[in-house]
Order: C-alpha cells, then structure tokens, then sequence
C-alpha cells in the first residue's frame, strides 16, 4: 500500500471520557483503512507576567512539568489504543504541543497534510453555550482547510454507517474533491448518502438546479437519494428531527462556508449549533473558495 493510500488522522485529546470516546470511533471508523494517527495534547503555560528573572524561571520550571505531565498522559492513552487496537496497519504518534488548542492542530494539519481530524463534542445549552464557545466549534470555524468530525459525548458506533444524512441548500457548484472526505467515508462503510434540503425541490431556482445536477453526477459512485424535509421552527430542529425519526442515519454531513446558503437565508448559525447538539458524528467539509 502506497504511502499515499494512507489516511492520516490527528485525534486530539485533553485526556477526558468525551476525547477517548471520539478516539475509539475513530478507530471503529477507519478499521479496515491503512492510516496513520496522531494522539495530539495541547498545553499552555500561563505566563506570570513577570519579565524578571524569577518570573522567567517559575514559567520554565512549569513549562516542564506540564511538558512531562502531557507526555505521560498521551503514553497512557497510545498503550490503552495499542491494547485495543488490532489493525497491524495502523501505526500512532503522539505530540504533545505548547500552544493553543487551535493553532496547536492547525499546524499539525499544515505540516502533516491531514485528512481528517476526529475530535468529542460536548453538548452545551442555552446561555451556556454562548459564553462557553466549545473547542469543537471554534476548531470548526478556525481550521477551514481539513475535514472534521464532532463526536458526540455518548455516542457509540456499531462499526457501519448506513445513512449519512448530507443537509445542503444547494447553493454551490460543488468539485470533486470538496465531496471526496464525505464519498471516501460513504465508500468504506457502503452508506447510502441521503441528500437532504430543507424546504421544497418543487421551488428551486435554475441556479439550485444546477447544484442539484452536479451533485447527482459527483455522487454516482455511491447510492443515494434527494429527499426534501418540511421546515419546523428552525434548519436545526428540522435536521434534528430527521436524525432522530431515521435509526439508520449515523452522520450528519454539511458543507461549511461563511455566510452559507441556510445562513443567509434564516440568520441561523445551523452549523454551530449542529455541532454542537448532533445525536450523531457530525462531517464538516469547508469549501475552498
């Protein structure tokens, strides 16, 4: 197998329940597929904000006991991987990162050409939501340039995705390979890509028309189905809805893109708050525009 038929994935993790949760899927997710992970721990000292030499001192001696701290922990996560892990080509790295979470992944994205990344979710609501800002989303918003998948805290997979649920507006004209992270999961698992618009495919515009042509060429390769849902209160609620009335729908798919089609036309934020209270794994592709 060539080094290029080789998915690369970094799982980042915090050492929590929620992180080895996403972990285990992700191993569950590319169990027959070649790849090379990277268990990857963002720490940051936080700096006394004294310039003296005292002050320099205490931020190195901290920097090293967070540096220690982090690397034994992602020890203890590779064995727990290792011991459960059975796919002899699968091989693990860790890194252990001074910085922000987001830039921390970001370069690793940059620097080792990712495919994807798999990291938890954990459900926020209300108030606390908004003041919060999960590291999930702000990796969502921040790293436009490398699939992600949001792993809800309690969700378990029995290892085959019948349906992904893929919630577009058909608002673009879309290239092969921005579909490609979502047909290569499709492919692995045999799923059935069910394209979903909220509202009705009897009032599309030539320009949706188009979309929806593009698409129905791009997808071939796999099965699928156009299916129009009736909108409830919201494009969140409607998705949710669909989810939870449909067992065999194990991944909610969108395209992200500032100010997307659902946004501008509802003023509604539906790819954070999908990512942030999505029953199932969540695929968020960016468009490279």
């Amino acid at each position: 197998m060539k080094k290029k038929d080789k998915k690369q994935v970094v799982l980042p993790t915090d050492f929590s329940k929620n992180a080895w949760n996403a972990i285990v899927y992700a191993l569950t997710l590319f169990k027959d597929v070649p790849c090379d992970f990277f268990l990857l721990n963002a720490f940051q000292v936080g700096t006394s904000g004294l310039s003296t030499r005292m002050g320099q001192a205490n931020d190195t001696r901290l920097f090293h006991l967070l540096k220690e701290q982090s690397e034994r922990d992602l020890e203890k996560v590779l064995q727990q991987v290792k011991e459960m892990d059975g796919n002899p080509e699968h091989t693990f790295e860790t890194l252990s990162i001074a910085d922000n979470l987001v830039n921390a992944i970001g370069r690793t994205v940059y620097n080792k050409g990712m495919d994807y990344i798999i990291m938890g979710t954990k459900g926020a609501t209300g108030l606390k939501e908004v003041f919060m800002g999960s590291n999930t989303y702000k990796i969502i918003k921040e790293i436009d340039f490398c699939p992600i998948i949001a792993v809800p805290e309690d969700f378990k997979s029995e290892g085959d995705i019948d349906t992904i649920l893929l919630a577009t507006g058909y608002e673009h004209l879309f290239e092969a390979y921005e579909l490609r992270p979502l047909l290569q999961i499709a492919k692995l698992h045999g799923s059935k890509i069910s394209i979903t618009l909220v509202g009705n495919l009897e009032e599309l515009t030539p320009e949706q028309e188009a979309s929806r042509n593009i698409i129905k060429k791009q997808l071939r390769s796999v099965p699928y189905d156009f299916v129009a849902v009736e909108k409830d209160t919201s494009i969140y609620h409607t998705i949710q809805k669909t989810v939870e009335g449909n067992g065999d729908i194990q991944m909610v798919a969108m395209i992200n893109r500032d100010r997307g089609f659902f946004e501008r036309l509802t003023r509604e934020p539906v790819v954070q708050k999908v990512s942030f209270n999505s029953k199932v794994p969540f695929l968020v592709i960016h468009l490279f525009e």
